[in-house]
């Protein structure tokens, strides 16, 4: 591994952390310590790592802003790849390419901005525009598949290719990305509509009222934990079950939406994975209802 990560600084990939504490770059504040975090500059010298991975066989994965995931507080030994840099905004008239780096709740505000509706949905995800293709993120009714026209990707062969919104197969909190992770979501252009500025800020400001009043933000979590089963809602299934509040260690089943687990400020990943898992087996038992979890466990294995 040293070997590995001597050659990626020499070959100046770009920047390179050594030994980072995986809690600052959750949104759950959890997370052991990760051997390195590598920040490509551009696809030439993406490409240039992922052949470094594959050559010198480390264990590697894309982090976006780490708004879906539960580390485990084990050390990941291996590299972690942010795109970061992949930063671009092209916008063209109502349509924008945008790098898979770009904040989605920024790229909503611009939006907004300049008059264009299509995705206020997106101002309260706090993820990448990576992150958010690669499960199709979405809220209030709507997600990245109804305005996504194509997404470049760099393929497990090392291939930039660009994929129409119908070969990435969005669907409910999934993706062809997600089902192929080996893929590398690069860039995507979104395509929207003309509005007035004035009703869109109004749509994100009153939307943002509701997270305020419904979602207990002032805690880390990684949002909402499970998925909505149809016809139902899993905090309901979860709260009716009596586990409202219910609190292991330093993470707690959130008193105010009980599909958040929040970080009470100490929690542990164990604490919040045991939170995770009893809800599940819980509603199961009580309901029938196999609750599917929206984040992603790494590290656990």
């Amino acid at each position: 591994m040293d070997e590995f990560l001597n050659k990626v600084i020499s070959s100046n990939i770009g920047k390179v952390e050594k030994n980072v504490f995986l809690s600052k770059y959750t949104t759950y504040k959890v997370g052991g310590i990760a051997k390195a975090i590598v920040y490509p500059k551009n696809e030439e010298k993406l490409v240039e790592l992922i052949n470094l991975i594959k050559y010198y066989k480390v264990k590697y994965k894309i982090l976006g802003n780490g708004s879906n995931l539960l580390f485990s507080s084990k050390k990941y030994d291996g590299v972690l790849i942010k795109l970061t840099e992949f930063n671009k905004i092209e916008w063209n008239g109502n349509k924008v390419t945008v790098g898979a780096g770009v904040s989605l709740p920024r790229l909503s505000h611009l939006a907004a901005k300049r008059s264009l509706t299509g995705l206020e949905f997106a101002s309260g995800i706090p993820g990448t525009i990576g992150g958010a293709v690669f499960m199709n993120a979405g809220a209030y009714k709507s997600d990245m598949g109804y305005i996504v026209t194509n997404v470049k990707v760099l393929t497990p062969e090392l291939k930039i290719i660009v994929m129409t919104n119908r070969e990435m197969n969005f669907h409910y909190r999934t993706s062809f990305l997600k089902k192929h992770p080996k893929y590398v979501c690069l860039e995507a252009t979104i395509k929207l509509a003309r509005g007035k500025r004035e009703a869109i800020e109004e749509v994100i400001n009153e939307r943002r009222k509701r997270r305020i009043a419904s979602q207990p933000l002032e805690y880390a979590s990684a949002g909402s934990v499970f998925r909505n089963p149809e016809g139902m809602f899993a905090g309901e299934l979860i709260e009716k079950s009596g586990l409202k509040g219910l609190k292991k260690g330093g993470a707690m089943i959130s008193d105010k939406h009980a599909n958040f687990i929040v970080n009470m400020g100490n929690a542990s990943s164990d604490d919040i994975k045991y939170l995770i898992d009893f809800a599940k087996e819980t509603v199961k038992k009580n309901y029938h209802v196999e609750l599917k979890v929206e984040q992603e466990f790494v590290n656990w294995e």
